[in-house]
């Protein structure tokens, strides 16, 4: 096992993976910036450097930085968490070439799926089922592209096969708009991503997005944690997670479970991942595959009781999984609701001194923040300050105690998004399940209406 871990990010997760470590009895360092350097996890690390200015281009982006700190520290092995390098495949391998473990999958792993096209490509091929488009980028022939979008049937959707983040995509209704649409995102792609490639999906009217916990290790051996569902979304931002999907059955648990286990054993997969995918009427359509850990992993580590930080690194540290398929038994549900420092109806980003705070608190109830009081928001970085997880026995029970963990929680000196949360699990549709991706944008336009 490894002595020492230094953790490649900041904020929450950055206390996350911290304790996961401690608990573990493994000596962390972390790398923070000029504006994180009042961070609660700078102050209880074993070690800590500063490698750069607020700009995240010039610290938690900057790679000769993170691997200088690894040397000076003698760090076995860097934790990227996610977001900024955390599915950077270049960033992996010049970790892995300076000497460092990567605590994720191998970079031509991350590579692979991170390339919107040889993911799908290699779903297909695993029999994991893929929502309907082009075969590959599409061509340059205006032709062919016209006679891709019949086969599919419309409304199609252009995306970028380097996006991401809701970013380099268009919904087309009509065969009149088809071909400027496609022009349009190559350009933009090629200026967002420096990589022009698009390709072509059908595009589902009300789906929900649905996604699998696995866990794989080097030795073949795969596993999946059951799902979430990730459908209260705006600009294509998670705001409200919870585990287990409501409406999805055992048997479909398991067909789309096994199928991804299977894809993990096919491409070599090792550590924590999540397949993506949009369900509608019964049909799961793989999206994509994040090669991380994600903002929403604890719903899954309480309705499993598997600590999926621990288990990435035992698994970096060339440990076998420790469980089997027949280990995993879901039990309960949980609900992740996402805190940002940002106005709770125009979204504008809050940042300043938090002068006042008290975290919820009762039974299972979860914060994962690291915020407390005279803390400072940084405006440098993502709105996110913090998670709250509500675990119940039921779905009901577990809303409950969101409702009422919200109630108690009081942040002063900042805006938060608490208000729009406790509408929303007020909310008829919400607290009987299953909103498609579109329903929150719809309401709040709803809203602005009136």
């Amino acid at each position: 096992m490894f002595e020492k871990i230094l953790i490649a990010n900041r904020g929450e997760i950055a206390l996350r993976i911290q304790r996961a470590c401690r608990e573990m009895g493994i000596k962390t360092v972390v790398v923070h910036s000029e504006a994180d350097r009042e961070a609660k996890y700078v102050k209880l690390a074993d070690e800590s450097v500063c490698i750069g200015p607020a700009p995240s281009a010039k610290s938690y982006l900057h790679v000769p930085a993170i691997i200088a700190a690894a040397e000076v520290t003698d760090a076995q092995a860097i934790h990227p968490g996610y977001g900024f390098l955390s599915e950077n495949a270049d960033f992996a391998e010049r970790v892995e070439e300076s000497g460092f473990v990567f605590i994720g999958p191998r970079p031509d792993t991350i590579r692979q799926m991170g390339d919107k096209v040889a993911a799908k490509n290699a779903m297909i091929a695993a029999g994991v089922p893929c929502v309907p488009g082009s075969d590959g980028a599409l061509p340059e022939d205006g032709e062919e592209i016209i006679r891709t979008a019949q086969r599919i049937g419309y409304p199609v959707i252009i995306k970028a096969a380097g996006g991401g983040g809701g970013r380099g995509m268009r919904v087309v209704h009509t065969e009149a708009a088809l071909l400027n649409a496609v022009d349009m995102t190559r350009t933009e792609a090629g200026a967002a991503f420096g990589n022009p490639t698009v390709y072509m999906e059908k595009y589902l009217q009300l789906p929900r997005h649905i996604e699998i916990q696995v866990l794989a290790d080097e030795y073949g051996n795969a596993i999946y944690l059951g799902e979430r569902d990730c459908s209260m979304q705006r600009r294509h931002q998670k705001i409200i997670e919870e585990a287990p999907a409501p409406g999805i059955t055992d048997e479909e648990r398991q067909r789309i479970g096994e199928a991804c286990a299977e894809a993990c054993r096919r491409i070599g997969y090792r550590g924590a991942g999540t397949f993506e995918f949009l369900y509608e009427n019964g049909e799961f359509y793989f999206i994509e595959m994040n090669t991380r850990v994600q903002v929403e992993h604890p719903v899954t580590e309480m309705i499993t009781g598997i600590d999926i930080v621990q288990e990435q690194i035992r698994i970096a540290a060339g440990e076998k999984l420790r469980y089997t398929q027949d280990d995993v038994k879901l039990s309960g549900h949980a609900i992740e609701c996402r805190i940002n420092a940002e106005d709770p109806f125009t979204f504008v980003p809050s940042p300043g001194k938090i002068d006042g705070y008290h975290p919820a608190g009762g039974p299972g109830i979860r914060i994962d923040s690291h915020i407390y009081q005279g803390y400072t928001v940084p405006p440098n970085y993502d709105s996110m300050v913090g998670k709250v997880i509500a675990y119940g026995d039921t779905r009901d029970q577990a809303l409950a105690r969101m409702r009422i963990a919200l109630s108690e929680m009081a942040i002063s000196g900042i805006k938060t998004n608490i208000p729009l949360h406790q509408e929303l699990l007020l909310d008829s549709a919400f607290i009987r399940g299953g909103t498609s991706i579109h329903y929150l944008e719809e309401r709040l336009a709803q809203k602005k209406e009136h």
